[in-house]
């Protein structure tokens, strides 16, 4: 039976991940066109609604009936901008899911490489080349710990906001810090000083803190496990590593962060088309 895509709006929500995915196994290509454009708009939508949650809001406004029109409105727009000229994230989930992969450029999803430089500069335009440049690092280093890659690629997009918001010392180089890892008394290397968002009883608070600095990405990552493993508050969450979800929820009460919805906001992120295109890509390759 042909799947049923006619209809934009079914597919701006998680619920319909699964028919989307199903539906790219048609050999249509206005099938396979109609998906991807589906995908895209999901994913403008989760970039409006994370800009939304990340706002500091207004007291005026922010109540129920106003979020619920903020919503289909966000709907609309993601699905009205796809259709026309979009982020171009549709022509990339095209050429990755199409069978003639031979003719695929070399701006999608690639093969894992790991002998290419993991200490120089990120060059990060996209969600895509996020997950292409760091993956091999977070396979690598999540085996310390047991918990899976696409988890920590989610957390450090969160954190960076998908790598092109990383800290930058003042002569524009790079901390190289994606996990927003403090410099506090114990940390003997070296730090970077940056304005951060922290919430004390629920209100978001702007301040100046140290923040530590690494030589390269796979360093960042490296610590990142490290200070998870000395730190014994976060035990619980070590001995959650194989299951996500319990995993992100119990760094958050362990105070890993004061954000009260750092958790979910990973959890979205895991959601979002782009760790989708990849798992299809590592299981096909």
């Amino acid at each position: 039976m042909k799947a049923d895509i006619s209809t934009a709006g079914v597919y701006t929500d998680f619920q319909g991940l699964a028919r989307l995915r199903n539906a790219t196994k048609e050999d249509s290509p206005e099938t396979l066109r109609a998906v991807a454009k589906q995908f895209e708009a999901l994913f403008m939508q989760m970039m409006l609604k994370n800009m939304r949650d990340a706002s500091f809001g207004d007291g005026i406004f922010d109540n129920d009936e106003t979020k619920f029109y903020q919503e289909m409105f966000d709907k609309q727009i993601s699905i009205s901008m796809s259709e026309r000229q979009g982020l171009g994230i549709a022509e990339m989930i095209v050429r990755q899911l199409s069978r003639h992969k031979s003719d695929a450029p070399a701006d999608t999803l690639k093969p894992l490489d790991r002998s290419r430089s993991v200490n120089s500069e990120l060059n990060i335009k996209s969600p895509v080349d996020f997950v292409n440049s760091l993956r091999p690092i977070a396979e690598d280093v999540s085996k310390g710990i047991g918990i899976e890659p696409d988890v920590l690629l989610a957390q450090a997009a969160l954190e960076t906001g998908w790598g092109r918001a990383i800290i930058k010392h003042p002569d524009g180089s790079s901390s190289h810090n994606l996990f927003g890892i403090k410099a506090d008394t114990r940390w003997q290397g070296e730090r970077v000083v940056s304005s951060t968002i922290e919430y004390e009883n629920g209100i978001a608070v702007k301040r100046n803190e140290a923040f530590r600095s690494y030589s390269g990405v796979e360093e960042s990552f490296r610590d990142y496990v490290d200070f998870l493993k000395a730190n014994r508050r976060y035990d619980y969450a070590l001995s959650q590593a194989g299951n996500s979800d319990v995993f992100v929820s119990a760094l958050q009460e362990a105070g890993y962060a004061t954000d009260p919805e750092y958790a979910l906001k990973i959890k979205g992120i895991l959601d979002q088309p782009v760790f989708s295109m990849n798992d299809d890509s590592v299981k096909e390759s």
